[in-house]
């Protein structure tokens, strides 16, 4: 499903390309091959190469969109995306893995790139693609909420952590029922 909404997105942004991780040389072949069977030149696909942490975080900055994956989101590469300053969208799904990408945005004081549906998904992928100033206030939200939001306020969630553990191990101690025990 999301392939073939990267695909339609490809048909009306002209100059676009996706960039994808490269997979071995068959999935990358048939990757290759749908696009062309959807009228898209191969070629508009890209592949990255593993690289170093340096290199992976400075591509994201080449990068206008993250696109995210519905059934398994991305998690730490959705991290890179944003602390690199990539703006990206996800539909919020209902199991863990397909709701990491929505946590972040929300902790990142992001939720309106988060959708509930695939054609609100498309909608918004094509409206940042196209409009290059709600892009830029969308990119610049992203970098004065990277340093003041949550998501990576890692002394605070430190801090929060280490109660929890404090806290655990007291109940576990004075052999006090976990229940309504909320961090």
């Amino acid at each position: 499903r999301e392939f073939d909404i990267w695909m339609r997105l490809l048909h009306k942004i002209k100059g676009s390309v996706l960039w994808l991780k490269k997979p071995n040389q068959w999935a990358k072949s048939n990757l290759q091959k749908e696009a062309k069977q959807r009228g898209i030149d191969p070629s508009r696909l890209v592949f990255a190469d593993r690289t170093s942490m340096e290199d992976h975080l400075a591509r994201h900055k080449l990068a206008d969109l993250f696109l995210d994956t519905f059934n398994l989101n991305a998690h730490s590469t959705a991290c890179d995306a944003l602390w690199a300053g990539l703006p990206l969208i996800t539909k919020k799904g209902e199991q863990f893995v397909a709701r990491c990408a929505a946590s972040m945005l929300k902790a990142i004081g992001l939720p309106e790139l988060i959708v509930k549906t695939e054609d609100d998904y498309e909608s918004l992928a094509l409206e940042l693609a196209t409009n290059r100033s709600l892009l830029a206030s969308i990119t610049e939200k992203l970098a004065k909420n990277k340093m003041t939001t949550p998501l990576f306020d890692t002394e605070t969630y430190t801090k929060n952590l280490e109660m929890a553990f404090e806290r655990t191990n007291e109940l576990y101690h004075t052999g006090s029922s976990p229940k309504n025990l909320y961090f």
